[in-house]
């Protein structure tokens, strides 16, 4: 069997039916091969390799299963690179593909910058953004190694890993019998880590001498394929629920325990929840600066914090010194925690509850601003079943703010690396996980970046409605420049270097429907129709360019205490519950 035969059939094998990348010299071979399987597995074809990435990462995000993508040597693998550290960093799992030149084209240890054309070392590269990342040398060594990657990339922590394969060993032939036998071999997760009895007695003791329990959740939930039984547990013991920014669709908003995100960014609500709990689980989440802030000592100062992650790693990073850490898998721990007994502990559970619900009413009518009344009503009307992706920027945070996200609806973000232009081509990985109507919300910086994938939206007709929140300015860093920068707005709005089109021009010339938001009395039944109906659409919300996000992070204080600060008496009202 052909190599690049065998590797479209070691994926369609795995139950992975699309593939995202675009053509190159170097990856001839392997798009033929493609070509060859196509009743099997569908190429779809991006317009930057950035984008192929950001689509396998926004396919693996809803499927749970791998994100495939592909590029030729040299330009087209540094073009991954972005969305190979998304990946990394959000932990989820991608197999990157590369081409690379033909190995006696190779520079090998000759001291030279390069030999073959578009030779680039893309291993060395990424070693650090990825769990592995390998160059073949020789076609007997591919099945095996590209069979271990594929495990890697799943077990444990999830994340990407790369396989450079030089051109002419693409097109080698191996043994039918070796081919089949790495096609076939079950897929096996390494180093699964399991809960033992003395973890689940010290769990259950600790919330059973609780009083004001709280879980704060991260995307390890929903990497782990766990959101279901999450929810049947929280439903069950009625503890209050703090989210990540990236994992908010973990519960769905109106869930009685569910009290929004944690940190900078995050609901006052969330925050002074964690102020106020004497025990803090901490599942599948990092527990990093945006969430917990800079002074470690204001972070939960009343609660004993135990950590339940699947990285080893992570807890090196102590938030306290006294935290209890257990290196265990998500899947194994929720197995158990569904039986453990705590009918005992409702009644006091129910009491914090209330006292959670109480703060949730003072602070409700906070922070709330035109952007995010305008995220509140259009999630209102979108399908009861879809995928919302965001960008990175001010959009990102309103709408982890605001959204009535519902049961089935799952919302994506670029978390840890933060990459503007990811909304766009996320949504169409997104789509071919699902099938179901998306709904990109993105900032006017942030289409600019993959702007270009408008043209695979209307060419393949997707159902995507892209929501374009326009300022005319980059208005996170615009913020940031009017509070330590003297309102000099550097490169940031359109008299300083940084400028939008006229996006009904742009949609036009993508032959994409284009509708114009200016207030909230558009936002009616009419929009409703065109978010739930089967065809791509454009929506251009115009805001004033001086627009900000609240509440966030006050320098040197607790993450509860943020900016705007609240009227004092409030604070401490709420402080004494």
């Amino acid at each position: 069997m052909k190599i690049s035969d065998f590797i479209v059939n070691f994926f369609i094998d795995k139950g992975i039916i699309d593939v995202f990348g675009y053509p190159g010299g170097m990856v001839t071979h392997l798009m033929d091969s493609f070509e060859k399987y196509n009743k099997y597995i569908k190429v779809h074809v991006n317009y930057h390799e950035q984008a192929s990435a950001f689509s396998a990462c926004g396919y693996a995000q809803c499927s749970l299963k791998p994100g495939l993508a592909f590029a030729t040597s040299g330009p087209g693998a540094t073009n991954l690179i972005t969305g190979i550290c998304n990946a990394y960093f959000d932990s989820i799992p991608c197999v990157f593909i590369t081409g690379q030149v033909n190995t006696y084209e190779s520079k090998g240890d000759f001291l030279v910058r390069q030999k073959g054309f578009q030779e680039t070392d893309i291993v060395s590269m990424v070693k650090n953004v990825t769990k592995d990342s390998i160059y073949i040398n020789s076609s007997k060594e591919l099945p095996e190694i590209l069979y271990n990657l594929y495990c890697l990339s799943i077990s444990g922590r999830p994340g990407p890993v790369l396989i450079d394969i030089p051109m002419n060993i693409q097109r080698e032939e191996i043994e039918d019998e070796i081919a089949y036998f790495y096609i076939k071999k079950e897929v096996k997760k390494l180093n699964t880590k399991n809960i033992d009895d003395f973890q689940i007695e010290d769990i259950t003791k600790a919330l059973k001498n609780s009083n004001r329990p709280c879980i704060i959740v991260g995307a390890g939930i929903r990497q782990s394929g766990q959101t279901e039984k999450f929810r049947e547990i929280v439903n069950k013991f009625k503890i209050p629920v703090i989210t990540s920014m990236v994992s908010i669709d973990v519960l769905e908003r109106d869930n009685p325990y569910n009290y929004g995100f944690i940190g900078s960014y995050g609901n006052r609500v969330a925050n002074f929840i964690t102020s106020k709990s004497d025990l803090i689980i901490s599942i599948g989440t990092r527990l990093d600066c945006r969430q917990t802030g800079n002074n470690l000592l204001f972070f939960a100062p009343n609660a004993k914090l135990i950590r339940i992650d699947i990285d080893s790693d992570e807890m090196t990073n102590k938030i306290k010194k006294n935290e209890v850490q257990y290196n265990i898998d998500l899947k194994d721990f929720l197995s158990y925690m569904k039986y453990m007994p705590f009918e005992e502990c409702h009644e006091k559970f129910l009491k914090w509850n209330d006292i959670c619900i109480q703060i949730s009413k003072y602070l409700k009518s906070m922070d709330e601003s035109l952007p995010n009344h305008l995220i509140k009503r259009l999630s209102d009307l979108f399908p009861n079943e879809c995928v919302i992706t965001t960008d990175v920027g001010q959009n990102q945070v309103w709408v982890a703010q605001s959204i009535n996200n519902k049961t089935a609806q799952k919302v994506l973000f670029s978390g840890g690396h933060g990459s503007m232009g990811y909304s766009l081509p996320a949504a169409i990985g997104a789509y071919y996980a699902v099938k179901l109507p998306i709904i990109c919300i993105v900032g006017d910086g942030g289409i600019q970046m993959n702007i270009q994938e408008l043209e695979f939206i209307r060419r393949e007709k997707l159902p995507i409605k892209i929501i374009l929140i326009n300022n005319h300015s980059l208005g996170m860093i615009r913020h940031f420049q009017e509070m330590y920068f003297n309102s000099i707005f550097a490169q940031t709005i359109e008299e300083k270097g940084y400028s939008t089109p006229n996006f009904s021009k742009i949609a036009l010339a993508y032959d994409l429907n284009y509708y114009n938001i200016n207030n909230l009395d558009d936002i009616n039944d009419n929009i409703k129709k065109i978010l739930c109906d089967d065809k791509p659409q454009f929506i251009e919300i115009k805001i004033k360019q001086k627009t900000y996000v609240y509440p966030k992070l006050a320098i040197n204080k607790p993450i509860e205490d943020q900016e705007p600060l609240m009227d004092r008496s409030l604070y401490e009202t709420i402080k004494k519950l």
